[in-house]
This record gives C-alpha cells, structure tokens and sequence, in this order.
C-alpha cells in the first residue's frame, strides 16, 4: 500500500464512500504523499550545498522503476522538473489528478467501491465507500498505538502522521473509527504534531518530509484562498 492509499482509506467515511474532511484539496496531499514516498524509497532527495544543484531544491537519487505505476509516473513529473522547489512539485503533480488515480487503484484492488450518482438529479457525484476494510482496521490500530497509547511509529507510519498533521486530519481520522470526545480530538491533533517534529526517522529524511509536508499545507492554502475567492 502507499501512503496515500492508506491516506484515503482514512478520510474516507466507509458507508457513505464521502470524506470527513474537505475534499477540495486530495490531490495536493497525493502529490505530497507520493513525493514523501519517493523519498523513503531513496528515489528523490532535498539537494544540498554541494550536490550542484540550489540547497532545498528537489533531485533525484535513484530512477529505477518502483513496481508501482502511479509513483513511476511521479518520479517521471520530478524528473522532468528536477531542481524545482518542493511546492512547484507538489502543484505539478497535483495537475496529474494523483488521488483519483489512487482511488481507481484502490476500487481495482476490492478496497473501495465507486458508487457513481447525482444530486437533484442534475450534478455528478461519486462516492468511495468500503468494500473491504480489513487493511483499514489493521491500519487504525497502528495509529491508535501511536497516536493514543503513546507507541513510537515506524518510518512509514510517521511520514503518514507528518502529513496527517500538516493537514490537520489526525484527530478527525481517529475519531471516524473510535467516539473521541472534542478535546480527545485535539489531543491527537498535538500528539500528531508532537511525532511530526520528532526523531521517528533519520535526521535527512525527517528533514525532506517537513520540508514537503510544508510544501503541500502551502499549496492547499492557495487552493482554499482561490476556491473562496470563486465561490
């Protein structure tokens, strides 16, 4: 699974197929979460001083296929724009529509089904509801050992909580799967952020994985601000 499979399976309600949160910005978080991803494969990395490229820009390690089509197709977009800066790279890749890549994948996998409507009978809506949730269950009770019990998180799992944090999706995640009251809720929303700034991976990947967490809050910021101004 990638981690913004694992994403979507949590921000998405399993009976209703809707996100718990707003949905405007899915595919900036994919953009981010795949770059995360490349990262932990050891295909991309933050340039530094002495790499010959501008310190903090976006380069690649490693162009050897990855086995899966939706991140060799991210490594291509950063190939192509090598040296950009986290944020340009997570909007280019936002433009590729990554999360409903990830969402067919998902339905093509037997996790989620696609349930195709319309409201009023006139505007088109999709919904993603569970149609197996065993990796789901299996999932929030890692994130419950972590973000309730206090457990310390694999790399993966922190990246997962990194960007969770960015969002602010942790608390309102947790709560889809368990009754947390309003201040439990914020509570792992602190706890998360905690982990995010913490040693949950080695200092350089840590290092990259804020840098893109920040880049893709950035970039749904813009999102936000342009869809309010249109609305």
């Amino acid at each position: 699974m990638l981690i913004i499979e694992d994403y979507l399976l949590l921000v998405l309600d399993d009976v209703t197929g809707k996100p718990v949160g707003d949905s405007s910005y899915l595919q900036q978080i994919a953009g981010g979460a795949l770059l995360v991803e490349l990262a932990l494969l050891g295909r991309v990395d933050l340039a530094g001083d002495a790499s010959g490229w501008r310190s903090g820009r976006v380069v690649v390690r490693d162009q050897a296929p990855t086995g899966r089509l939706l991140l060799d197709d991210a490594l291509t977009v950063v190939k192509s724009r090598e040296g950009s800066k986290p944020k340009s790279l997570v909007e280019a890749l936002s433009r590729t529509k990554p999360a409903d890549a990830a969402l067919d994948d998902l339905v093509a996998r037997g996790l989620l089904r696609r349930e195709d409507g319309r409201i009023l009978g006139i505007f088109p809506t999709t919904r993603w509801p569970a149609a197996d949730s065993r990796h789901e269950g299996e999932l929030r009770g890692t994130l419950a050992r972590v973000l309730l019990d206090g457990g310390v998180p694999d790399e993966r799992t922190g990246a997962l909580v990194a960007i969770l944090a960015a969002t602010r999706q942790a608390g309102r995640v947790m709560a889809a799967g368990a009754p947390l009251t309003a201040s439990e809720r914020r509570a792992v929303d602190q706890r998360a952020t905690v982990l995010a700034e913490g040693s949950w991976a080695a200092g350089a990947t840590r290092k990259y994985v804020e840098e893109i967490t920040a880049a893709t809050t950035a970039a749904i910021t813009t999102t936000v601000v342009i869809a309010g101004a249109t609305a």
